[in-house]
């Protein structure tokens, strides 16, 4: 039997990258796919197909998952056509890469909102369900900047630090209704967001990295799939870091 036979995931940002590799792995070990993405109808529709191949249902959603509202009507609809969401997992993420004396309130907000805050409101909102059933997986995508910083990335580190924190402060309230809420924290990985980081940003991070510069998401995907599954039952509020500290 696969790992995931019979449950449902709700992945967050999911329409290409990270998050796509994620949904068509947990496809791949029995699980439903529900999903969000911002704007790219197209590359939804890929990631769906590549779950469906894979014998599994998938619903896409276009949401901002910056406005409650909008996580609300999310988790209601995945819940009316799917039944139930067993894991959740909070990939949706952008960046705004600029020193801090250039970086504009706006590309402050944007990222603050889309990485951290759209994680806030699917944990809660998803965590009402969850406690319900008093069974449930929360995997948060951090970042390796979110734990040592980097420099022309002052918003996406303080996202990703502040998911960080969210990660280990709602394992504890939930530690007791058997819901387990980690995070994994990878440093540069083979994406188009990436692609679009200043090169010259890339460097200060490289050095920490023993074996490689890049990662796959397959392999990103890989470490989320370890904390969805059984095999991370005992295990909460812990932070899976991409290089050795």
């Amino acid at each position: 039997m696969s790992w995931l036979t019979g449950k449902t995931a709700l992945i967050t940002g999911a329409s290409r990258g990270i998050g796509r590799a994620i949904a068509v792995l947990m496809a791949e070990e029995g699980a439903d796919i529900a999903f969000t993405y911002m704007s790219a109808s197209g590359a939804a529709d890929e990631t769906a197909k590549a779950v469906q191949e894979k014998g599994r249902r998938a619903i896409a959603f276009q949401a901002d998952a910056r406005h409650l509202e909008a996580t609300e009507k999310v988790v209601d609809a995945v819940l009316g056509e799917l039944g139930r969401i067993d894991i959740l997992v909070n990939n949706a993420g952008i960046t705004r890469d600029r020193l801090l004396v250039r970086m504009s309130e706006q590309d402050w907000d944007e990222v603050i909102e889309t990485n951290l805050k759209s994680a806030f409101n699917f944990c809660k909102v998803v965590s009402r369900h969850m406690l319900s059933q008093r069974r449930g997986k929360i995997i948060n995508v951090a970042s390796i900047a979110g734990v040592v910083g980097n420099v022309g990335q002052t918003n996406y580190a303080a996202a990703k630090s502040g998911m960080i924190g969210l990660t280990k402060t709602v394992a504890k309230e939930y530690a007791l209704r058997n819901i387990q809420v980690n995070a994994i924290a990878p440093g540069y990985v083979a994406t188009e967001m990436v692609e679009r980081v200043d090169q010259s940003h890339m460097g200060g991070l490289a050095r920490l990295f023993p074996i490689k510069l890049m990662a796959q998401p397959e392999e990103i995907a890989e470490l989320v799939l370890f904390f969805a599954s059984p095999a991370s039952d005992y295990i909460t509020g812990q932070v899976l870091p991409g290089v050795n500290d």
